[in-house]
């Protein structure tokens, strides 16, 4: 009787002290994740983090209406909210960003843990494998880009969503998932796909879990969550309608690519999924813009190799199924969740270590498996802490890399040294810095890349260092040279803009109205020949373009202090 009545007792005991172990462990990773990260959260907007939404000076005043509901509007809404609360400055984009990936770090701990109790893992060893396999995913230096670039939050925002739905389910599927959950695993679904596109493929996650883990026969697994699968088809016939349009309307992913078709595209994949796993495995190299090298035909830069060996390792995994039954459901967890980015649907980057965000897990899942025969003991734990304190180490320093734009522009140029985008955002770096000689030197060698991608945005910058360094007729030369790429109105304004300077102003005239004919909506044009016009004392005209060029952009603060002063000028010679 003395023992029974001594044993709720324990039991009663052991929960709070659980619960305190588990908040303990959760206040650790999230100051690991910091830790890690923490050097890229002062550091500027770097690469495409200057052409996202909350950068355009209007983004707040048009509030959620301006939200469209095919361009990520939930991952776009995140940024608003980001910008009305805490302002424009990056520091506060970037501890987003690190809070959003220790969610996901706590998701994927609690995923992998239930799936290991799906794949009959001992109960002593489910806890210390999803610990390990959750500190790998928040430290491992390939997550920097995910997490220290602002741009890549819309990974890791479309990830929680993803993740709670997934993890919903496998918390709720067994014995057939209930209507209230199966809402909310769509509802979480439904979030994921209006954060990022490539979450769409989480239907097919769901359906390769139930058939893979089935008790009897996979379609009776599938068939009892039928309260699931059946909302879900009709929301996924939606999202394909959704998706098509954004690949169709795209200009830097989709069918409608120039130079890139999708057959071209599925070769190369061939050889960058090899490139993921390497950087799963050995994470070192790590580059910001690869200028991976596009195969042509299956034969070109060994693509042909990487699809055999890539039928070999699903080939080996499948034949070893039932040793490895773990690691064979985590291969194909990963290459389907790689799929959206690196199968048929041309994306203008090759390859991109966010890429690897998604599907990370899915690797984690093999480790597990490998590793779950391994005897727990302090040192087995010591090399675990090891790991983890090592790619804690490799990411501290890639966020690093990441917190500086120079530093980040001159490493990939070190590891891509015929990038010529590489060269290009080093030398815009420079020009922003007012570096503007060093700039020169970077564009020529952007230049002499080869590359002709980026030629007319190459001349007009180069063509505005030389201006900056009062080297009028070689910035003209650019500006000239930039027109016959591309007839446009801002190539034949800034072509005015330097005749007036070299006193042509006939000249500059017949340019500004060329480009304001080009482009009857481009501020800058107006500004220009404002100037010219008040060079030539022309105050009416000048007052007349400055008036139009702010009716068009009212935050041009060219156009209002020249209005200003030539207001000044007239009310004075009266």
């Amino acid at each position: 009787m003395k023992a029974a009545k001594h044993r709720p007792a324990k039991i009663e005991q052991a929960q709070p002290q659980s619960r305190l172990w588990v908040w303990a462990l959760g206040g650790f990773a999230l100051l690991a994740a910091l830790a890690a990260y923490w050097p890229a959260v002062n550091g500027p907007f770097v690469f495409d983090d200057e052409y996202l939404p909350f950068r355009d000076p209007g983004f707040l005043e048009s509030g959620i209406r301006s939200l469209s509901p095919t361009a990520r509007p939930l991952m776009n809404l995140s940024f608003w909210l980001n910008l009305k609360f805490f302002g424009s400055e990056p520091f506060s984009y970037h501890v987003v960003n690190i809070l959003l990936h220790f969610v996901n770090g706590g998701l994927v701990f609690l995923a992998i843990r239930k799936i290991l109790e799906m794949a009959k893992v001992e109960e002593s060893r489910r806890m210390p494998l999803a610990v390990f396999a959750a500190g790998v995913f928040l430290l491992h230096p390939v997550q920097a880009e995910s997490v220290a670039y602002v741009a890549g939050r819309s990974e890791s925002f479309s990830l929680v969503f993803f993740l709670s739905s997934f993890t919903l389910f496998l918390y709720k599927r067994e014995g057939g998932i209930g209507w209230l959950p199966a809402m909310g695993v769509i509802a979480l679904f439904g979030c994921a796909f209006l954060s990022k596109e490539h979450t769409a493929v989480l239907p097919a996650l769901l359906l390769w879990t139930d058939w893979w883990f089935a008790e009897k026969r996979a379609w009776d697994a599938v068939r009892a969550n039928w309260r699931l699968y059946a909302p879900m088809a009709a929301m996924s016939a939606a999202g394909v309608w959704v998706v098509w349009r954004v690949l169709m309307a795209a200009n830097t992913a989709g069918f409608g690519m120039k130079n890139l078709t999708w057959y071209e595209y599925f070769y190369t994949q061939w050889r960058a999924v090899w490139v993921y796993l390497r950087l799963f495995v050995l994470p070192v190299g790590l580059n910001a813009d690869y200028g991976f090298p596009i195969s042509r035909t299956p034969l070109e830069h060994g693509s042909l190799v990487g699809l055999l060996a890539l039928a070999a390792l699903v080939g080996v995994a499948f034949h070893y199924r039932k040793r490895f039954p773990l690691a064979f459901y985590g291969l194909v967890v990963f290459l389907l969740l790689l799929a959206p980015t690196s199968s048929i649907v041309p994306i203008k980057d090759a390859v991109a270590e966010r890429r690897l965000y998604l599907p990370f897990a899915g690797l984690l899942l093999v480790v597990c498996d490998f590793a779950r025969g391994l005897t727990i003991s302090r040192g087995s734990q010591l090399a675990a802490g090891g790991i983890l304190l090592i790619l804690g180490g490799l990411t501290h320093a890639r966020a690093e890399v990441w917190s500086d734009p120079v530093r980040l522009w001159q490493d990939t140029i070190a590891r891509s040294p015929g990038n010529s985008r590489a060269h290009f955002h080093l030398a815009m770096v420079y020009f922003e810095q007012q570096r503007y000689e060093e700039a020169l030197k970077k564009f020529e060698d952007a230049a002499q890349t080869g590359q002709t991608e980026y030629t007319y945005t190459l001349l007009i910058d180069w063509g505005l260092t030389y201006d900056a360094l009062g080297r009028t007729e070689k910035a003209l030369e650019k500006f000239r040279a930039a027109a016959k790429i591309e007839n446009t109105a801002h190539a034949h304004s800034l072509i005015g803009m330097c005749l007036a300077k070299l006193k042509e102003p006939g000249a500059a005239l017949e340019e500004l109205d060329r480009a304001i004919a080009l482009d009857p909506g481009y501020d800058n044009g107006y500004t220009y020949r404002g100037n010219v016009y008040r060079m030539l004392n022309e105050l009416e005209r000048a007052e007349k373009d400055y008036r139009k060029a702010l009716e068009i952009n009212p935050n041009s603060e060219a156009a209002r202090q020249n209005l200003e002063a030539v207001v000044r000028q007239r009310g004075a010679s009266r």
